[in-house]
């Protein structure tokens, strides 16, 4: 068996916000290693800690002290503009809001990190990217003009597009119904999968993150279980079935 490395390192992590009532700690000395290729879910009640998990890893937020480094690139101590260039291409993330530019359309909305990388066919990679999120015939479409689920997987192509080592999903299916989110879903692991991007989800669903290879629990602010045994730490009723791991 090939031995993989590790795409993302956590060492003594911790990040503390300040509050109208002083610091407040969010992530209290979390050690974490993923490696390349893996899927993984990170589940845990609201207020947890695990989307605070997921903004040090892409490094939309700076540990407080510890060590963050994502794909051989320290995160510790880089300034906005450093981080924003590693992120793009290296990087993809897909929000619970679709966050669509809304006078885009939707091919528009895709080649927009294309173009930030100096792509010389942003819009024929863009329309191909449309193309396998089953939404070639939505294109010149603007965001108000399509349906959540169909937000969602532009949304999704424009993560995937600059074909990206790390895919992350924080509540993708979060404002999507059943049928829809269970659709926006196999997309994400069938195209991570092809791709073979790592996939962190960032979920409150244990089925959701049960579709993983890896399921690491969170509470308060502390790594709580890497076990994979979800029906410990929530009870909470899943809006989609369980079923194999992808």
């Amino acid at each position: 068996m090939t031995d993989h490395k590790n795409i993302i390192s956590l060492t003594g992590a911790c990040l503390t916000l300040d509050s109208s009532a002083g610091p407040v700690n969010i992530l209290k000395d979390v050690n974490l290693a993923i490696t390349e290729g893996e899927t993984v879910g990170i589940i845990g009640p609201s207020g947890s800690g695990k989307s605070s998990l997921m903004s040090l890893m892409t490094g939309l937020e700076q540990v407080t002290s510890g060590t963050v480094t994502v794909d051989g690139l320290s995160f510790t101590g880089m300034d906005e503009d450093s981080l924003a260039r590693h992120r793009l291409g290296r990087i993809g993330i897909v929000m619970q809001a679709f966050h669509l530019i809304p006078t885009m359309s939707a091919l528009e909305n895709v080649a927009v990190p294309l173009e930030l990388q100096g792509v010389n066919d942003a819009f024929e990679r863009a329309a191909k990217e449309l193309e396998l999120v089953g939404l070639a015939h939505r294109m010149d479409h603007y965001p108000a003009q399509m349906s959540g689920g169909e937000q969602q997987r532009v949304a999704l192509a424009r993560a995937l597009a600059p074909r990206p080592k790390i895919l992350f999903g924080d509540e993708p299916t979060g404002n999507l119904d059943g049928k829809t989110g269970r659709t926006v879903i196999d997309l994400i692991f069938d195209l991570a999968q092809k791709r073979k991007s790592t996939l962190i989800l960032v979920t409150h669903d244990p089925a959701l993150a049960d579709k993983c290879d890896r399921v690491i629990s969170m509470a308060d602010g502390h790594i709580i279980d890497d076990t994979g045994n979800t029906r410990s730490v929530t009870g909470e009723k899943s809006s989609i079935p369980a079923g194999a791991k992808k």
